[in-house]
């Protein structure tokens, strides 16, 4: 039944986003793809992989609308939202100012809800919807220099149980993936010898791939992951078991 359905993934022209978008697109699924500031990227993206890109900023709830419904009339309702887009602004709490803070909630929080508020209605009058939101090991554990970020992550399993509770009535699974390290552009910016130090407290011996992100998103939004619905998949090679 995945055949035709449109989902749409966020932040999904590079790293984590690119290999979810391709997997959906394996699967049978018409994807569309949004970003937010690197056109270089998205046009090369959408050259490789043939799936439109949409440029809108989450953290704005106009736009999330706006976009909704563009895409709705120009490609299909959305069925599959996966909230993957994310920012970073790390520094210690005391030296980190208001904008710094608001920047990473109003992005990787805030645009959960943008999002999702967008597509909600039409998920419900249809009775199906599969929404994923892609959370962060650090969001379990906390981590130094990142009370913003770590405080979204959190936020959004919060977020995730709550508007699955409310959904499950009406056919729409929502739940979270929570990744641990992946071999991206940003974590390959981490110095070597604390890149290092981060693998050596990873059971499995290795950064994780995208594609191991893309397939636990893959597995929640299928049609027989009906029963799954407020959880939290941990793809983090056992660094942190809840």
């Amino acid at each position: 039944m995945s055949k035709g359905r449109v989902a749409l993934v966020t932040g999904g022209t590079r790293g984590i986003g690119r290999a979810i978008c391709e997997g959906l697109m394996n699967g049978g699924y018409r994807v569309v793809a949004s970003y937010n500031s690197n056109d270089e990227a998205a046009n090369r993206f959408a050259e490789e992989t043939g799936i439109a890109v949409y440029k809108f900023d989450v953290s704005d709830y106009a736009q999330c609308a706006d976009a909704a419904a563009r895409i709705a009339k120009e490609v299909g309702p959305i069925d599959v939202l996966v909230n993957n887009a994310g920012i970073t602004r790390d520094t210690t709490m005391h030296r980190m100012d208001r904008d710094q803070w608001g920047a990473v909630i109003d992005t990787n929080l805030s645009g959960c809800f943008n999002m999702s508020h967008a597509v909600i209605e039409g998920m419900r009058e249809r009775g199906f919807g599969r929404i994923v939101n892609i959370s962060s090991i650090n969001g379990r554990t906390g981590q130094y220099g990142q009370v913003n970020y770590a405080a979204a992550k959190a936020g959004v399993l919060g977020f995730t149980r709550a508007l699955a509770l409310e959904s499950a009535g009406k056919g729409i699974t929502v739940n979270a993936i929570a990744p641990g390290y992946v071999d991206t552009e940003m974590v390959r910016q981490v110095p070597p010898s604390v890149l290092e130090k981060i693998v050596s407290r990873i059971p499995m011996g290795r950064l994780g791939r995208a594609e191991d992100i893309a397939r636990g998103v893959l597995f929640l939004v299928h049609d027989g992951a009906d029963f799954i619905t407020g959880s939290t998949l941990d793809i983090n090679g056992g660094q942190h078991m809840a």
